[in-house]
């Protein structure tokens, strides 16, 4: 019986939380009430929680932070804090390069071992750099930095065996992609692995089922190009040629890849870079599932997804739900809030002037849900500025949850907002501005039906 009731409430949770989505390329806001900053990121797992570690671009290339965030559902982050930050000199000093970093953790030694590409800002230096820590997202210190056997290293990844032997990935620009074997306590590269001659960079290695999958990009700077992988049973020979696994021409859908994470039993997850070079701190993310059959990985594209993460299928995706579009020329309006000519809206209209001195507000109601379940609700919007602007939204009274909007040019973007709607009709969204600042202009929201 009380097994029973376990599993009842196991399956109800799982219901509960079914329509948390993933949306590629929108602006994630964090715990902090800030865009997520870790670009070039890899993700960690520890026990039940996701760990993702990637470069603060919140003032541009330099080096800043490696930032680390939490998760257990990859939809909600929780900003954790800095395992690196900028000092007054060296390898992480001002106007320093720091790309790519990725953690992995040394069994045999007890300590996580973070690796990251260390450049001048001419990038003339292409060395790793490595750092150590007691813990997965606590402080980290700095060791040294190297080039790998002599060779350049610039963009570069990480790759823990089955059997604990850690390999690190490395383009080398003047003889290609490399992979490499760490010592045992992963702190230095003891011997070479494999060579490609090709020009790759941007480099991650998936196992599932006993195959090695490599994937990465080609050099063409921060522009995104069709992304390969290649695959082999073995890391140190018998790689197939490189191969696309988006659409051929996407651009991999505008990204580049920075990690493949495995999930549940057979399934895996592209995580990607869409790189806004003329401003990198609004630059966003690409997570879609892959799909991987023997040598064969493909790719769709997808306006919004929901993780599996438990999944025992080849997909790390579950059934998104329908949606139901609500648009904000429609809501009711406070304070100074008005209609604005917006080209690329739905309805060429979007909600103006949220926010600001005169306090415009903007109320959605009558929002339907078909359940008590924690969703999330995609915010349409435009933002015309260099910087991001913020809202705080409140949902049926509850408190104010700031979310953040990355600058979109005269185009439309979501942010993501993941809120607990009741079962009816008769949810409420509010957005208003923050402290007086100007919020986005709403084109509309779009909330999951369950």
């Amino acid at each position: 019986m009380h097994y029973l009731r376990a599993l009842l409430l196991a399956t109800l949770s799982s219901l509960a939380e079914a329509s948390l989505q993933v949306v590629p390329g929108a602006t994630w806001t964090t715990s902090n009430g800030e865009h997520l900053q870790a670009h070039g990121a890899g993700v960690i797992k520890v026990d039940s929680t996701y760990y993702l570690i990637g470069e603060d671009k919140t003032n541009g290339s330099a080096f800043q932070n490696v930032n680390c965030y939490s998760s257990r559902d990859l939809v909600q982050w929780t900003y954790v804090g800095a395992l690196l930050s900028r000092t007054s000199s060296g390898d992480l000093g001002p106007s320093r390069v720091v790309e790519r970093p990725k953690v992995v953790y040394n069994a045999k030694t007890g300590k996580y071992v973070l690796y990251m590409h260390i450049d001048s800002s001419s990038y003339g230096e292409a060395k790793v750099g490595v750092a150590t820590g007691d813990s997965v997202c606590g402080n980290y210190t700095y060791i040294q930095s190297f080039q790998p056997l002599g060779h350049q290293s610039r963009d570069m990844g990480l790759f823990v065996d089955d059997d604990g032997a850690g390999y690190l990935l490395s383009e080398d620009r003047q003889n290609g992609l490399r992979i490499m074997k760490l010592s045992d306590d992963y702190l230095t590269v003891e011997s070479s692995t494999y060579l490609w001659s090709d020009s790759i960079e941007a480099p991650a290695v998936l196992k599932l089922n006993g195959r090695y999958y490599m994937f990465g990009s080609k050099l063409t700077g921060w522009a995104a190009n069709d992304n390969v992988y290649s695959t082999s049973t073995s890391l140190s020979s018998g790689w197939s040629a490189w191969t696309t696994f988006a659409d051929v021409g996407s651009k991999t859908y505008t990204s580049q890849t920075n990690y493949v994470l495995p999930v549940g039993n057979n399934a895996a997850i592209y995580l990607g870079d869409r790189w806004v070079s003329t401003n990198l701190m609004a630059s966003t993310y690409v997570w879609l599932p892959l799909t991987i059959s023997g040598t064969n990985v493909t790719m769709a594209n997808a306006e919004s997804w929901v993780p599996d993460l438990s999944s025992t299928s080849a997909s790390a995706s579950k059934a998104k739900p329908s949606e139901t579009a609500y648009e904000g020329e429609t809501a009711a309006y406070g304070g100074n809030t008005r209609n604005v000519s917006c080209s690329n809206c739905s309805g060429q209209t979007a909600a103006g002037y949220v926010g600001g001195p005169d306090k415009g507000t903007v109320t959605f109601q009558g929002i339907r849900s078909d359940a008590n379940a924690r969703t999330t609700v995609r915010i349409r919007y435009v933002n015309g500025d260099s910087t991001a602007r913020y809202a705080n939204v409140r949902v049926n009274g509850a408190a104010a949850q700031k979310l953040a909007f990355l600058p979109t040019g005269s185009s439309v973007s979501s942010s993501t907002l993941h809120v607990d709607l009741k079962s009816g009709s008769t949810n409420e969204i509010v957005i208003e501005g923050v402290n007086d600042g100007w919020g986005p202009d709403i084109d509309r929201l779009l909330v999951p039906v369950q």
